[in-house]
């Protein structure tokens, strides 16, 4: 032993365990804060840090052999200079050590040892792996107090969900529900006051600002919904908001992954629409319910490991019961202003579930238009043998729109390959990356092939499907039919895709004032207005460019005055063929410097 290993071992630490067991002590109800604890701060050593291969070969080095006790790992670790940051690696190489029956035991033991005393994160998340792949219900507890340090709480919530789904979702809750208005079912949960989770579950906001997809998941485990709604049949608040939290975790603006991973999912799915009759036929309540039927047509819910048949089934109660005529009305009416668009949604998407092909496509394409009261996303559904494909691989982010896909021809096959973006992930592609896809036609047929995920700061190539072919004069019949059908729009939707239309047709009506076409659609804020986005540079029309690195950009929003939607497109293109679109729409992105350098005011919300 050195002088360095002899000084920390005559120098007690205080286990982590023991630390997070005061700090909750300590804590008002016993409850930990949102975000968790941090460690407790320790001297740095002051050694350099190691090279990545040079990591991986310290914590394989210091499993090998096999420690017998806590204080020997530990002591490893301090020798090979692993630390904090390594504790994924060290997670990733405990996963794939070899363990022959002879060293299970030992191996627990390890485990048990260095959640229960160790003194240092990377000793602890060791034995919190460990028992990722050994653990056993005394282990629960442990894991769940060790969870509250927030650098401990991924590895504890994925060894928890092996153990204890429950306590895991538990977890994961105290430290990632950040809002107000989660904290009292928090609360309920995290103490075991089971008589207080359903009047706080069924208190919750419906909103997509409070629930997002993963805390709809760790809800709907860490209650227990099955169980509640079993032990409630009756309770409608509670079937509502079970189907509410089924909607948000498949919906693929989030990340529709937490939907497959919740394995209580077809339970939950058969209480509520099963149950579904007993609801009051409201506007909120027909909105849920299409929406689960749209994502059992043709989203998410599709991946599910359905019984055979029992999707169907329960499309068909949905749809026998959303056209009864107190739901039908129910669906129609919504005198308010804030509920006539959900209203009118309604309307026009009510049936489109419901009109399932008489056989399996090959290929089929289903736009699907979200529920407009949380400003859910307008998809471009490609469905491959009756499955979504982009939920399918991708899950961070929805299929493109119409307008991106349909309206430009980008599905269209010839003969030159085409690489196309069928989805990004929400927050861009730069930061979570995207889904591309070859398409070519190849005699007779359609290939989709060369599937490819951009993945930034992934170390690890995504897999990729198989290729695809298709009856051409099939594949064209249906993108042809996709890119005609206009029937999931609103006047100021189709008013947006017109004036696209028109400018695709004449480039020319924007690119004589120097400006370029930018992201024609609906208003994000007010879907009844049309908004038209375009880029300025000096010099354009002529071929001479100005600074083309820094353009101006400028959004016109143009409001329905109620005339048919072609009259108002048809108006705006004459508008922009006879006036300079800069001198009535507003900036709205560039540079501020270079805004008032070519005399044009800056918006104080740009």
């Amino acid at each position: 032993m050195s002088v360095q290993e002899e000084r920390n071992a005559l120098t007690p630490r205080t286990a982590l365990y023991d630390h997070a067991l005061r700090l909750l002590r300590e804590s008002p109800d016993g409850v930990p804060p949102r975000r968790g604890y941090s460690l407790p701060r320790k001297t740095a050593t002051g050694e350099d840090p190691l090279s990545r291969e040079e990591a991986k070969r310290a914590v394989r080095e210091a499993f090998s052999p096999l420690p017998v006790d806590p204080v020997t790992l530990h002591r490893r670790f301090e020798r090979l200079s692993i630390q904090d940051r390594h504790k994924h690696l060290i997670t990733s190489i405990v996963a794939g050590l070899p363990l022959p029956v002879e060293q299970v035991d030992v191996a627990r033991a390890l485990g048990r040892g260095l959640i229960r005393t160790g003194t240092t994160a990377p000793a602890v998340t060791a034995g919190i792996a460990l028992l990722g792949r050994l653990g056993e219900s005394e282990d629960v507890p442990y894991l769940t107090v060790l969870g509250v340090f927030r650098v401990l709480t991924g590895p504890a919530v994925n060894a928890l969900e092996i153990l204890d789904r429950q306590s895991a979702a538990v977890v994961w809750l105290a430290v990632h529900a950040r809002c107000d208005e989660l904290q009292p079912l928090v609360h309920a949960l995290w103490t075991d006051n089971r008589q207080a989770v359903l009047p706080e579950l069924v208190a919750l906001p419906a909103s997509p600002r409070f629930v997002s997809s993963a805390v709809a998941r760790r809800i709907a485990e860490a209650s227990q919904l099955p169980d509640l709604l079993d032990h409630h049949p009756s309770d409608t608040d509670l079937l509502t908001h079970a189907g509410r939290l089924l909607v948000r975790m498949g919906c693929s603006r989030d990340d529709p992954t937490d939907l497959l991973a919740y394995r209580d999912a077809l339970r939950v799915y058969d209480r509520v629409v099963s149950r579904a009759g007993l609801l009051p036929p409201t506007l909120d309540n027909a909105a849920m319910l299409l929406s689960l039927a749209l994502d059992l047509s043709s989203g998410t819910g599709v991946l599910l490991d359905w019984p055979p048949e029992r999707r169907a089934a329960l499309l068909d109660l949905l749809g026998r019961l959303l056209a009864e005529p107190r739901w039908a009305a129910a669906g129609a009416t919504g005198d308010e202003a804030d509920q006539r668009p959900r209203a009118g949604w309604i309307r026009r998407t009510g049936r489109q579930p419901f009109k399932r092909p008489a056989m399996p496509d090959e290929f089929r394409i289903e736009v699907v238009v979200g529920d407009p009261a949380y400003r859910e996303p307008v998809e471009a559904r490609v469905l491959i043998h009756g499955r979504p494909v982009v939920p399918t691989v991708f899950g961070r982010g929805p299929a493109h729109s119409p307008e991106y896909l349909l309206d430009e021809g980008r599905l269209r096959a010839g003969a030159e390959p085409r690489e196309v973006q069928l989805a990004e992930a929400d927050c861009t592609e730069g930061c979570c990356g995207a889904l591309y896809v070859t398409i070519r036609r190849d005699a007779d047929q359609v290939v989709w092939e060369k599937w490819r995920q951009t993945m930034p700061g992934s170390r690890e190539p995504a897999p990729e499907p198989p290729a695809y072919r298709f009856d051409a004069s099939a594949y064209h019949a249906e993108i042809a039919r996709a890119e005609t059908d206009c029937t999931w729009s609103w006047r100021a939707r189709t008013i947006a895709r017109l004036i696209k239309a028109g400018l695709i047709e004449e480039p020319d009506l924007l690119s004589r004032w120097d400006a370029g076409r930018g992201w024609i659609s609906s208003g994000f804020d007010d879907p009844d207005t049309a908004v038209v986005t375009f880029w300025y540079v000096p010099g354009l029309a002529s071929g001479s460019p100005e600074r083309a690195d820094s353009p101006l950009q400028f959004r016109w929003v143009i409001p329905d005055d109620g005339t048919s939607p072609e009259a108002q497109a048809t108006a705006a293109l004459r508008r922009l063929a006879e006036e300079d679109p800069k001198s009535y729409a507003q900036v709205c992105g560039g540079s501020r410097e270079r805004a008032e350098e070519l005399g044009f005011s800056w918006p104080d919300s740009a």
